[in-house]
């Protein structure tokens, strides 16, 4: 699938760096960091999920430890 990305000059010299320094092309760092930055949102929200259930399930023991 064809997409079009407009950059300014600092993003496009440091899109050009990572390609260089990488030794990948430009199109694979965009699609690389889309792809981390996808996956680090899914882990945040479940860590966020996750606390929220022990924050509930544990809420009795955390209030009578705050008030002590």
């Amino acid at each position: 699938m064809a997409m079009t990305v407009r950059t300014d000059e600092e993003l496009d010299r440091a899109l050009t760096a990572l390609a260089e320094a990488e030794g990948t092309s430009r199109q694979e760092v965009i699609r690389r960091a889309v792809l981390e930055r996808y996956a680090r949102s899914g882990h945040a929200a479940r860590v966020s999920e996750s606390a929220e259930r022990l924050a509930a399930r544990w809420s009795d023991v955390l209030h009578r430890l705050g008030t002590v």
